[in-house]
């Protein structure tokens, strides 16, 4: 059974959350503020938190802050509940780690979709990566439960993805479809989260937009074909996901200075001197 942790002041509020997560199957338990609220986190290790950002004694981003400061509490999924998202807003939130959120007022069918989306999601990670939401680090607090950093797990298929953990399953569907035509939509739908959200979480971690990171990812295989094969411009373009290889071309030379012959012209030349 999921323990779900809701840190909510208005106490009508966080009982009907509460009741609906029981009805559900959930286990549920409640903190009427942020103090509490943390010492739950620690007591109960939840498999997921949903947090007020308006409280009197500490806010929501205190509370984040301070369970992403601890291992314990570290890798637990935190969703903020507020009655409205600023740009500002969501940059503070995202630079602390969270993981979503939620404008109230918002329907019991909101709240249990947001929450199962994320639980779900967490799962797939754990499943893939060897993590989930209260598996504690390793001794140099950057390893999973089989001893191995997540840049050696994860980051080995390209090598060319940064290591941000709450990125892992971005990277990790570009590499899976980048070959493919994939937009921004399908890549928060994968994760879980809205477009708008994923922008500015990718941004915000990276300095980079998905559809960069979509980009670096097919330039890496074009530049591996161009260098190891014979074969044509039009094929390598098709194999690293354009259908156009004037578009694809023309993107190369944005991106390398050079048109593909003559980047593999002289990547060629290098490697016979």
């Amino acid at each position: 059974m999921k323990t779900i942790l809701v840190i909510e002041d208005e106490s009508q509020t966080r009982n009907i959350f509460l009741k609906c997560l029981e009805f559900e199957g959930f286990q549920a338990v409640g903190a009427s503020d942020g103090t509490t609220g943390v010492a739950m986190a620690q007591q109960h290790s939840p498999d997921l938190v949903v947090c007020d950002i308006m409280m009197p004694d500490m806010d929501g981003y205190s509370v984040l802050s301070t369970l992403r400061k601890s291992r314990q509490t570290a890798l637990i999924p935190l969703i903020f509940l507020t009655a409205k998202v600023t740009m500002a807003d969501l940059r503070q939130g995202m630079e602390l780690g969270a993981d979503d959120y939620l404008t109230k007022p918002c329907t019991v069918e909101q709240f249990l979709a947001a929450i199962n989306s994320r639980l779900q999601r967490q799962e797939q990670l754990s499943q893939l990566y060897g993590i989930g939401a209260t598996s504690p680090a390793g001794e140099d607090g950057k390893c999973g439960r089989d001893g191995h950093s997540g840049k050696d797990r994860v980051w080995s298929l390209t090598g060319i993805f940064p290591d941000e953990p709450n990125l892992a399953g971005v990277f990790q569907f570009i590499e899976a479809h980048y070959h493919q035509s994939i937009s921004l939509n399908d890549v928060a739908q994968e994760v879980g989260y809205s477009p708008a959200y994923l922008t500015n979480l990718v941004q915000s971690q990276t300095g980079r937009t998905v559809k960069q990171w979509v980009i670096e990812r097919r330039m890496a295989q074009a530049r591996t074909l161009l260098t190891n094969t014979t074969q044509s411009v039009r094929s390598i373009s098709e194999a690293s996901g354009y259908n156009d290889a004037g578009y694809f071309t023309r993107q190369f030379r944005q991106f390398h200075g050079l048109s593909p012959q003559a980047w593999r012209q002289q990547s060629v030349t290098e490697l016979t001197k």
